[in-house]
């Protein structure tokens, strides 16, 4: 059995890992919107190439390494696990049966404060409390000051982060030699990192502490064994229903990544009020089933009269967020919808840059108003 496990690892490494994680490093540098249609074409020509390329340093390092193993029938119960796109697969880390949790000996307040912010962070909401105490145990208490580098894009990462205290800034190179962008700030209680762990591939950001900054580290093998799966699989769900949102359609692969992580989900049934015109907002509305109608009192002492359609896609309740004003229109479900959501806070943080798109909007709200007054409504 070891022998043939080890056939399989060998084989893994000279025909399988280097190829994957020149795939991956070729997505990441590129960002293609056709993944799967990308990498397609990618394997037929480059992938080709470097395959080619490696076979000859092969043959000219050693004419004897003729031996071919083959790869054995998957066992039936094999087909239950997830495929992966990391080369991990092949390696130690993602070997479930052989995880030892480590634990660094904290005071029960420092577990409070770990446990509070884990409750804040986005990546551990799907957790139940044995899998948070297997966390909570496993995390390590760092320190940086103002302007130190916590992570450079680019370097392999081993730990995912959750924010105590201070603020820190993520940067990004958008090609191989571009400068740094600023993307955003993360505050006590986002996590970030987690990419490098979920994907195995080099970190996609930096991260550099604005201010004194106190972090809580996960390292890769308890994220592997406990985060992992629930976090991808939200993750994935979520983009899969960002991109089909016009508005985030233009959003670095990056920043949709942790919009999904934020978002929230709810179902209304027909009929249902999602907001009421004149009520105080704090949500920001998307829209991934149904559809819904906007209505509002054009004159006073009147019903509320249709002024908006919306359909899967579209979004509403921003006004209220960005103007700071009271919602502006009912919005009512005409059948049964399933949208996804913001709260202010993570709106005004994650869709800031998005703004001056957002306000076209009151543009088309305005038009359909003006157009039912003009109808004597």
């Amino acid at each position: 059995m070891n022998q043939q496990a080890e056939k399989l690892r060998l084989y893994a490494q000279e025909n399988v890992v280097f190829l994957l994680q020149k795939l991956m490093e070729d997505i990441l540098a590129q960002q293609p919107k056709n993944v799967i249609d990308w990498s397609i074409a990618w394997l037929d020509k480059k992938g080709r190439d470097i395959v080619k390329s490696r076979q000859k340093q092969n043959a000219q390092s050693s004419s004897s390494d003729d031996e071919v193993i083959e790869l054995p029938k998957r066992p039936v119960a094999a087909r239950k696990q997830r495929a992966s796109i990391s080369a991990e697969a092949y390696g130690q880390y993602n070997r479930k049966e052989s995880f030892q949790p480590r634990v660094i000996v904290k005071t029960q307040q420092q577990k409070e404060v770990i446990g509070k912010r884990l409750e804040q962070s986005f990546m551990f909401a799907s957790l139940d409390q044995k899998e948070k105490d297997i966390v909570i145990d496993a995390m390590e208490e760092r320190s940086y000051n103002g302007e130190d580098w916590v992570i450079k894009q680019g370097d392999n990462g081993d730990n995912l982060y959750v924010v105590d205290q201070g603020e820190l800034n993520c940067y990004k190179r958008f090609t191989k030699d571009g400068e740094n962008k600023f993307l955003k700030v993360y505050y006590p209680g986002e996590s970030f990192g987690e990419l490098a762990l979920l994907y195995n591939a080099p970190r996609a950001a930096s991260i550099q502490s604005k201010t004194n900054s106190v972090l809580f580290a996960l390292d890769r093998q308890t994220f592997n064994h406990i985060v992992k799966d629930a976090a991808m699989k939200k993750r994935e769900k979520y983009v899969n229903v960002l991109k089909q949102i016009e508005l985030l359609s233009m959003m670095d692969p990056y920043e949709r990544s942790h919009v999904a992580d934020a978002i929230r989900s709810a179902v209304f049934q027909k009929g249902d009020y999602v907001i009421r015109e004149g009520e105080q907002g704090d949500i920001f509305y998307m829209i991934e089933e149904g559809e819904l109608i906007a209505t509002k009192t054009l004159i006073q002492g009147q019903e509320p009269v249709k002024v908006f359609q919306y359909k899967a896609g579209d979004y509403f309740g921003e006004l209220a967020l960005l103007k700071d004003i009271p919602r502006q229109a009912n919005v009512v479900a005409e059948t049964e919808v399933k949208l996804i959501y913001l709260d202010r806070h993570s709106f005004k943080r994650m869709l800031g840059p998005l703004e001056d798109i957002l306000k076209r909007n009151t543009e088309k709200y305005e038009k359909y108003e003006q157009y039912w007054i003009n109808q004597g409504k």
